[in-house]
Parts: structure tokens; C-alpha cells; sequence
């Protein structure tokens, strides 16, 4: 009896192993096919912006994630920062260079830093209207500006609009060159601004635009420039009493990548990259012309006061800003300045 009982129990025992061996192996198995549904471990795009989270460009940023995460079937994912979480322009541009970020998308201003032909877009009064800088940013001397990166190690797949900027001031309604005379205006660091401000009379004060609202408050300056969205966005209108619709500059932004991460996509991702930055600048263009005309009249509302430039007025500050222009049109490269008041030209035809 002792003997069969000892049979038994090794028979059971031996069944028990192989069962568990099954078992593993199937475990094994199931955990092999779902590896390959996902296609692999999926590829992170960390995309940071400075500006909050109600602005277009935030919005424009969430159709891009939209975009590529349908088009790639979940193989390339998009995080999202807003509010200057991963740096301001210039670090977080830096860290798409070094590859520790892959997107952001800067105002052009910044971009000089790393390609001084950019500055172009930094010249007073450059472009008449939006629909004009569309067709010279999207056509082949603002293509010709985007290939000017990779040489900085940053892929540029399309320009998207911070747009016209315009001034605020808590003193007087600027409708002339003569209301500029004395204000202190905030300005990005950014020589070209503060000599074309200096032109205008203006006493141009380089600030960190996150020091800004409590400058404004403290009286520390007396105005600042951006684009209705931004302005209000920011609630300078708590610190501000004055609004001006100076369009004197057009600001673009620009979205980039990280040219080592771009590089590591296979092409029909890289296609997508440029079709979703495209597609998503578009309707980010779109949204942040609707904010600029709601968001001007909602300025009025909080109790701004809105001056309206005459065309004869804004003729006079675009001849005392050219002096200026023609200072700097060595440093940006005469060529780039050349070729981009021709396409303004061919663009108003």
C-alpha cells in the first residue's frame, strides 16, 4: 500500500508540474502578442509652450496631439506644458537641441538668437495685414528661413501666429508719434524693438515677460506691446488703462522639433509630424484671429480705452522706424530682408 500511495503521489506531482508549465507558457505567449498589438514601446513627444492654457496657441498644441496620436495609432504620444512649466522660449529651444525635449513653438524674436535671419520678422511694420504673412510664411522664402535651423540641430515644420502686437499703456491714449514721447514700454530683449521704440520717442525698458504684470503695477513701466489675446489673457487690463491698435509688429511662431528626435522617426512618421504641425497651425491661426477681435472689445469691457491709428499716423512712425531698419539690414542679411518685401510685394498684387 505504501508503495502505490508513493506511485500516486509522484504521478500527481509530475501532473501539477506540467500544468504549471502550460501555464507559464501561454502566460509567455499572451504577453508576446501584446507587445506586438502596440507595435513596441511607444515614442514621447514632451511639447512645452510659455503662454497659459486658454491662449490658441495651447489649443493649437492639443490638435497637434489629437493628430498624431490618431495617425500613428498610438505609437507616438504627446504631453502637453503649458505656462512656461518646461522653461521660457529660449531654454526650452535649447532643450529641444540637446534632445531633453522634443516640441515647443517660440515667437520668432527669440529664434534670432540661434539664426539671426529670423530677426527679419522683427522689423516695425513689415507686413499690412494676416492673410499677407500667410502667404509669405507658408510659401518659399519662409520655407527657406525653416531649412536655416537644421543647422541647429531643431527641425522647423511650420509657422503658426502669435500675431500683430499692440501697445497698452496706464498714462495717456496713444493715437501719434508724439503720444510715445517719455513712455517707459516694456520690450522683449531684442535690440531691433528697442531701436525702432527709441525712433518713435519711446523709452523702451528689455523685461522678462514673467516680471512684467507686477512692473505694470508697480508703475515700474508705464506700458507694454503684445496681441489683444495675450493682453487679455494676462489681465493686463487690471494694470493698464490704454490700448492702441499700433500693429507694429507681426509676430509668428514657429513650431520646432528636435532634429535628433525627428531623425529617429521612420518617414511616414515624419510625414505626419509636418502635416499635424501644419494642419494644427492652421487652426491655431484661425482661433487666435476669432480670440484677437473677441478679445479686443472684451479689453473695452473691463474698461480699457481703445485709440484707433489713423493710416497717416502709422505712415509717420513706419518713416521713423526705416532709419533703424536700414542699420540692421547687415546684421539680418540683406539677401533675407530683400526676398521677403519682395514676396510682401508679389503677396499684395
Amino acid at each position: 500500500m505504501k508503495k502505490l500511495a508513493m506511485v500516486l503521489s509522484t504521478i500527481l506531482l509530475i501532473a501539477m508540474l506540467a500544468a504549471c508549465g502550460n501555464s507559464g507558457e501561454k502566460a509567455s505567449s499572451n504577453g508576446g502578442d501584446e507587445s506586438a498589438s502596440n507595435g513596441g514601446e511607444s515614442k514621447v513627444i514632451k511639447a512645452g509652450i510659455g503662454l497659459n492654457d486658454q491662449h490658441p496657441q495651447y489649443k493649437g498644441l492639443l490638435k497637434f496631439k489629437e493628430i498624431v496620436e490618431e495617425k500613428t495609432d498610438g505609437a507616438i504620444t504627446v504631453e502637453t506644458y503649458h505656462s512656461g512649466q518646461l522653461g521660457d522660449d529660449r531654454s526650452m529651444t535649447e532643450a529641444l537641441q540637446l534632445g531633453t525635449q522634443e516640441v515647443t513653438v517660440p515667437s520668432t524674436a527669440p529664434l534670432a538668437n540661434f539664426v539671426p535671419e529670423f530677426s527679419v520678422f522683427d522689423i516695425p511694420f513689415l507686413f499690412p495685414n494676416e492673410e499677407v504673412a500667410d502667404t509669405v510664411l507658408d510659401g518659399e522664402v519662409g520655407q527657406e528661413l525653416l531649412q536655416k535651423l537644421e543647422s541647429q540641430n531643431l527641425v522647423g515644420l511650420s509657422y503658426w501666429e502669435n500675431g500683430f502686437r499692440d501697445l497698452t499703456n496706464s498714462e495717456r491714449a496713444v493715437a501719434t508719434m508724439e503720444d510715445f514721447d517719455g513712455l517707459k514700454i516694456r520690450t522683449m530683449e531684442n535690440d531691433l524693438h528697442l531701436d525702432a521704440f527709441k525712433a518713435l520717442g519711446a523709452n523702451p525698458t528689455p523685461m522678462a515677460f514673467t516680471e512684467l504684470f507686477t512692473a505694470l503695477q508697480q508703475g515700474t513701466v508705464d506700458g507694454q506691446e503684445n496681441p489683444y489675446a495675450t493682453i487679455y489673457l494676462q489681465k493686463f487690463y487690471e494694470v493698464q488703462n490704454h490700448v492702441s491698435n499700433t500693429h507694429h509688429i507681426y509676430s509668428p511662431f514657429v513650431f520646432l522639433m528636435s532634429k535628433s528626435f525627428y531623425d529617429g522617426l521612420t518617414e511616414d512618421q515624419q510625414k505626419i509630424m509636418k502635416e499635424a504641425a501644419v494642419e494644427a497651425g492652421k487652426y491655431e491661426r484661425k482661433l487666435n484671429r476669432e480670440a484677437n477681435d473677441k478679445y479686443l472689445q472684451s479689453l473695452q469691457d473691463e474698461g480699457m480705452e481703445y485709440t484707433e491709428i489713423t493710416p497717416e499716423a502709422r505712415e509717420e512712425m513706419v518713416k521713423a522706424v526705416a532709419p533703424v531698419i536700414d542699420e540692421y539690414k547687415g546684421q539680418i542679411g540683406e539677401e533675407t530682408v530683400d526676398k521677403v518685401y519682395k514676396a510682401i510685394e508679389e503677396a499684395q498684387k
